[in-house]
């Protein structure tokens, strides 16, 4: 019976620690036991792509949250507050459902046979390594095969995946796959940059981030895009505006 469980963990950017918020919440007092549990939550929210939920186990979400997670009510009801107030996390439906705005960028994963395959890459490559005249002499040869061998295997499973999203805009902070990048060539008539660029220099000067970077780009395009084809008489909307609508 094939394998199907797939495996994530977390990608910390290297600035993570030098994050301004980040930075913030460790000068609070029992900032590091904080910033623990922020990163405790990160990973039970891996699987869900970034999203808590509450199962009404407690009488509240902060309740069940602290029971999950082994921590305290109270440090729990800090670093959520926290959370919420510097938009690194939202509610999507109140008292039920909620979402770690950095996750989309943060996570990493395989399926079960990769995993295999990547260790069994590093079991050879180490065979190799006890072996140190007879891989002197055919290194090239012998590091070539294993490569070869996990690519062949990996594509024979249809495995190779490129699911990973690419940061665009001036910040790098507009996630998009390869496949919703060239979606909105089409979309947007040529307006594409141009938004994107809008969404990235608004998430920066905010501090705001949106957990479908592709929808929301949707979402502004439709508002934005009767003054987008008469931007050469007229302006178009301000980043200003799209701080008073509601957007994904």
């Amino acid at each position: 019976m094939a394998d199907n469980r797939r495996y994530y963990w977390l990608k910390l950017k290297e600035d993570f620690f030098t994050d301004k918020r980040i930075k913030r919440l460790r000068k609070i007092s029992g900032g590091d036991t904080y910033t623990i549990i922020y990163l405790k939550l990160l990973l039970l929210s891996l699987k869900d792509s970034g999203k808590l939920y509450y199962d009404g186990v407690e009488t509240d979400f902060i309740k069940e949250l602290a029971l999950t997670i082994d921590e305290t009510e109270d440090d729990v009801m800090v670093i959520v507050n926290y959370l919420m107030a510097q938009g690194l996390m939202e509610i999507i439906t109140e008292n039920d459902e909620y979402f770690l705005t950095e996750i989309p960028s943060l996570i990493g994963s395989e399926t079960a046979s990769t995993r295999r395959s990547r260790k069994s890459r590093g079991q050879k490559a180490l065979q190799c390594n006890t072996n140190a005249t007879h891989c002197n002499l055919l290194q090239q040869n012998c590091n070539g095969d294993i490569e070869k061998e996990i690519d062949i295997e990996l594509e024979k499973e249809g495995e190779i995946e490129k699911i990973s999203p690419v940061f665009y805009g001036e910040y790098k902070n507009v996630s998009l796959t390869d496949e919703e990048y060239g979606k909105l060539k089409d979309k947007m008539q040529g307006h594409r940059e141009k938004m994107i660029e809008k969404l990235s220099t608004y998430m920066q000067s905010t501090g705001r981030n949106y957990k479908d970077h592709y929808a929301t780009l949707i979402h502004w395009y439709e508002q934005d895009k009767g003054k987008l084809k008469e931007c050469s008489k007229s302006t178009v909307y301000t980043l200003e505006d799209y701080d008073k609508g509601e957007h994904l």
